[in-house]
């Protein structure tokens, strides 16, 4: 893709509808602390009844987890970094335990993160032994068929240390291929809706990272709740995700959990600080960000930014995708081209 020249009017109008769409996004920080409250109600089967971080409140902004009733905090702790590194429990395990101390009360992982080991889901699953009602927990499955992805939804539980997990999520759908083969016959939308229809999840999302195209078609054949989609500063440079696939997931009133924000350091540092990074994505329509660590250091610095977090205007936003532009193809080197 060329690279566009902030001045131009359609770079202008791009910003000025994302920008409205980012606004909309904050009303809903007060809207999900509302939500939060009403998803540890009583009334609700243990399966169904939502987490609930007391730390979360005093930490840091919070937005709606799209529709379903869940305040999500604007940083969230992904899986990979230290916390899939093998036999890394000394320092992966403090990790997540500070992280829900310092009230993130979203926690992503997958079958996939730390190999065959699945060195992930065994350090969350550690912490979630003993602290399961404080995060709202999701993992993965990258198999297309439903036996397959069945038998790894098993295997994560069992890791995890829990009856159920809050959203199970398809893996990198990166091809139109994936696509066919998770809605063909015994494909693993299946697995997921009968695993929904169990309580062994209460939502069901999708993720990717290679082609926009791809996600908005399989969004428009199923309603996931959520969409966790990579993006950064770098992303208008190379199949934007932000031109059709964001507005798309904004329509459908879905969870939007950015990734790759720092590019796994092809842009933090360097191009971008951490904070400027950070707050380019949070100024788009997301519900929230997931960052892999390395470090109790990282976790809450980065903990720090999204407390004191404060939307940029299109000016910034423009001027952060200049500062990307000279290292766009490696931060965005999980695109297709």
């Amino acid at each position: 893709m060329s690279e566009r020249k902030p001045g131009r009017p359609e770079a202008t109008l791009r910003r000025r509808e994302l920008l409205k769409l980012g606004a909309a996004a904050a009303v809903g920080l007060a809207a999900g602390r509302v939500g939060a409250a009403e998803a540890k109600g009583p009334a609700a089967p243990a399966a169904r009844r939502g987490p609930f971080n007391p730390a979360t409140a005093g930490a840091m902004p919070t937005r709606n987890l799209g529709r379903t009733g869940f305040a999500v905090g604007l940083f969230s702790l992904g899986g990979q970094g230290a916390v899939e590194k093998p036999d890394n429990a000394a320092v992966a395990v403090p990790i997540v335990e500070r992280a829900l101390d310092l009230g993130v009360n979203y926690v992503d992982t997958s079958a996939r993160y730390g190999g065959p080991s699945r060195w992930s889901e065994r350090y969350v699953g550690e912490v979630m032994r003993r602290r399961r009602k404080e995060a709202f927990l999701a993992t993965k499955t990258h198999d297309r068929t439903a036996e397959g992805s069945r038998k790894l939804l098993e295997a994560s539980l069992q890791l995890l240390q829990t009856d159920h997990v809050d959203l199970w999520q398809l893996h990198a759908m990166s091809t139109m291929e994936d696509v066919e083969q998770v809605f063909a016959k015994g494909g693993a939308i299946e697995a997921m809706r009968r695993a929904r229809e169990e309580g062994l999840t209460r939502f069901l999302g999708i993720t990717g990272h290679a082609d926009p195209d791809v996600l908005a078609e399989a969004i428009r054949r199923f309603p996931f709740d959520t969409v966790l989609m990579a993006v950064n500063a770098a992303d208008p440079h190379r199949r934007p995700f932000q031109k059709v696939l964001l507005p798309l997931a904004v329509e459908r009133e879905m969870g939007i959990v950015g990734m790759k924000i720092p590019a796994r350091g092809r842009l933090v540092p360097g191009a971008l600080s951490m904070r400027e990074a950070m707050r380019y994505v949070l100024s788009l329509p997301v519900s929230t960000v997931i960052v892999g660590v390395d470090s109790i250091a990282q976790l809450e610095e980065n903990v720090a930014i999204a407390r004191a977090f404060t939307p940029l205007g299109a000016a910034q936003l423009a001027e952060l995708e200049r500062k990307a532009a000279p290292v766009a193809e490696q931060a965005l080197w999980f695109r297709r081209a």
